[in-house]
């Protein structure tokens, strides 16, 4: 293996085994096996870590894994024979039913001879990578079958990935099943946006740096805008979509995780139960809803058809497996208030949406404009000279931070120019950054969960987001399309969600 990467601290690491349930499908060939391969060639992973792939079909999962990372792990196009030898042989598969008794007596099996010839020590990580019909059924199944050590030594984990939930009462009911055989602290609720760099750089960002925490509140900054934009429409996912949306698929969880990290207070320290019980509390402050205020401060669009581009696009309701009357949103903007000492007044303004013009996810902190125009007498009072600042946290596709500032122009004349001093890692570190599955299965190794979401997150999100969902739904009983609002693919959204910040004085940002 090469020579140790700097990306990681040092922390140490246990030997044990992976698990990975629903090891056939494109999550563990694309994110989680090249992710662990990355991770083994860094030699972030003792030898004593082994992998095994549950799925009931029967695969050849060497050879997928192997095209797997050649395609998708960042060390992918540089795969050594020898490197792929030594990963390969902790690979391991076992298909069987989820439901049946025979498929975890067999794996069971399976971990007791790993624990003799890779020395895992009985230490068990169980990532369940299914479709969410299977988390509770794999849960109860594990537990059932005596694989749930509740100790530390040897310790058990269990990854779940989204959807936690399809509403506040399904979470709740997968929450329970969890905690029937599990200690919340063996739970680790899975979203990779956690790991991305940039998104965990907005706690080092805001509490490192004295010139901007003191900024940081509701004295100093107009509003924040929280952007997650996606220029691909369903990709022929309509069955699953049509009954999902925008606002579960993508508000509940990315985009309140980032909202919480961008809103929270300073925690006591930098553990994972201090930073979690901060992020809680931002939810619990969200002012509520209500059904009169409802179309005033959340905006639901849907995606029609565009001659414009180089290919035409159909509209959502063309889209395969789509109801033709289908009321399902592609893109959902929200005006929402922290009710608390620090954001009081400030307005959090968060879309999402499929068929956008471009791909960009980003958080930006709008400052307040200066008190006084002081240059208005000289220069004019038509010219941009109290352009806000603006700080732009980029978390894809160019990870990165930007500041805009106003600077005279060079020149004889006093003329305004935004500037943006802009920070990307890819040139200031000058090497690739590391996947965010990297980073977050790295930290279920180690057991810290900081990264991962709390039972508690996860109810307090759904609960706000019910309240929405059932607005609509009685919205639809009561009308067609008239709280529906449509745009046309390529572009930046529906008018509608242009209203929302227009009607306070503000505009989005250009995508």
């Amino acid at each position: 293996m090469s020579e140790k990467n700097s990306s990681f601290s040092e922390r140490h690491l246990d030997p044990c085994s992976v698990v990975i349930f629903g090891a056939s499908g494109d999550l563990t060939k694309r994110k989680l096996v090249p992710a662990l391969y990355t991770l083994a060639v860094e030699n972030h992973l003792p030898e004593s870590v082994a992998i095994v792939g549950v799925a009931r079909r029967e695969l050849d999962f060497h050879q997928e894994m192997r095209q797997g990372v050649e395609q998708f792990s960042r060390h992918g196009s540089l795969i050594q024979q020898e490197d792929w030898e030594s990963f390969s042989g902790r690979l391991s598969y076992l298909s069987g039913d989820f439901a049946d008794s025979k498929t975890y007596e067999s794996l069971q099996e399976h971990l007791n001879m790993l624990d003799k010839t890779h020395g895992t020590q009985k230490n068990r990580i169980f990532y369940i990578a299914t479709p969410p019909e299977y988390f509770e059924v794999i849960i109860r199944m594990l537990g059932q079958h005596g694989m749930i050590e509740t100790g530390d030594k040897p310790f058990t984990r269990v990854i779940i990935e989204k959807p936690f939930g399809h509403d506040a009462a399904s979470a709740y009911e997968l929450n329970k099943a969890c905690l029937e055989v599990l200690k919340e602290e063996q739970i680790f609720r899975i979203d990779h946006y956690l790991g991305k760099e940039t998104v965990q750089n907005i706690l080092f960002f805001r509490f490192a740096n004295g010139i901007f925490e003191p900024l940081w509140n509701q004295k100093y900054i107009d509003h924040v805008q929280i952007t997650v934009a996606e220029s691909i429409g369903i990709e022929g996912r309509g069955g699953y979509y049509d009954k999902t949306g925008a606002l579960r698929d993508m508000i509940q969880n990315h985009l309140f995780q980032l909202l919480s990290l961008v809103a929270m207070e300073p925690p006591v320290l930098f553990s994972a139960k201090a930073v979690r019980d901060e992020k809680v509390k931002v939810f619990q402050a969200l002012r509520e809803l209500s059904i009169e205020t409802m179309d005033e401060l959340v905006v639901r669009g849907q995606y029609t058809s565009s001659q414009t581009g180089p290919a035409a696009s159909p509209a959502y309701r063309e889209e395969s497996d789509v109801a033709k009357d289908s009321k399902t949103e592609t893109y959902v903007a929200l005006k929402l208030l922290i009710d608390n000492w620090r954001w009081g007044g400030v307005p959090f303004y968060i879309r999402t949406g499929k068929k956008m013009p471009k791909r960009v996810s980003e958080i930006s902190i709008v400052f307040r404009s200066v008190p006084h125009a002081l240059f208005s007498g000289i220069l004019g009072h038509n010219l941009p000279i109290r352009e806000p600042n603006v700080l732009t946290l980029r978390i894809q596709p160019d990870e990165g931070i930007g500041l805009t500032i106003l600077s005279k122009a060079p020149g004889p004349n006093l003329f305004p120019e935004s500037v943006t001093m802009d920070f990307r890692y890819g040139t200031q570190f000058q090497k690739q950054t590391p996947e965010a599955y990297e980073r977050l299965l790295l930290d279920a190794l180690l057991g810290d969960g900081t990264l991962f979401i709390r039972g508690d997150e996860i109810l307090a999100s759904w609960n706000f987001c019910d309240r929405i969902l059932e607005a609509w739904q009685m919205q639809d009983r009561t009308s067609q399309d008239t709280h529906l609002q449509f745009y046309e693919a390529g572009t930046a959204g529906p008018l509608a969600a242009d209203l929302l910040l227009a009607k306070d004085g503000r505009a989005w940002r250009v995508l």
